[in-house]
């Protein structure tokens, strides 16, 4: 008998964990083929965009940030990612690290001046695809009152419908780097870093056109 419900227990694990691998597919519900986006006008997905920057400090360590409120639209043309284009703004106030103190002084006119400069905005000017699903997008980046161009080495995630927010959703990973001199903010350079490495994870929902 003691056999029998052992052998019962067994047959029930097996089964809710065979249940479990049914229903959580390890790569969840995107589809990473790019081919199959849908086209479209997408805008900014904030909660679930993420724009973290690295600095080194005095070269003893690497500090890191981020920057949240993300706001922004897509148009994706899968078929002629040429035409597609990219605008996105993060604003300054919204900068924050692990130490509250750091946050006031980068958000001061010393540092990134979110009274004097409150935006930092891109927008695309040439998407080039350069691999399955990768793209190599450049653009006129706005930051501290000053514009320049910047490359965003840039990887399509995927896309699909969000089971849990419904909304049909398309993923992506961007990198650069800059050099916050170019933007006229100075403060303790080189004492501080000047280059300022750049990591995206940028969610984009449908939106009305």
């Amino acid at each position: 008998m003691l056999a029998k419900h052992f052998a019962s227990l067994a047959l029930l694990a097996a089964a809710a964990v065979a249940g479990r691998s049914v229903l959580a597919a390890p790569d969840g519900p995107a589809n990473t083929d790019p081919s199959a986006v849908m086209a479209g006008r997408y805008a900014v997905e904030p909660v679930h965009t993420r724009v973290q920057f690295t600095i080194s400090h005095m070269g003893f360590t690497n500090w890191y940030g981020d920057l949240t409120g993300a706001t922004g639209s897509l148009v994706l043309d899968p078929k002629n990612p040429a035409s597609s284009k990219l605008e996105i703004t993060l604003p300054v106030a919204s900068v924050t690290t692990t130490n509250a103190k750091l946050d006031e002084e980068l958000r001061s006119p010393q540092w990134l001046d979110a009274t004097g400069h409150p935006a930092i905005r891109f927008v695309s000017t040439s998407i080039v695809r350069n691999g399955p699903r990768a793209a190599t997008v450049t653009g006129d980046l706005t930051f501290h009152g000053i514009t320049k161009p910047v490359t965003l080495e840039t990887v399509f995630n995927g896309a699909g419908t969000d089971p849990i927010a419904k909304a049909y959703t398309a993923g992506f990973d961007a990198t650069t780097t800059i050099r916050r001199s170019d933007f006229g903010v100075t403060t303790y350079v080189p004492l501080i870093g000047d280059a300022v490495d750049i990591r995206i994870s940028a969610a984009f929902v449908t939106a009305p056109n």
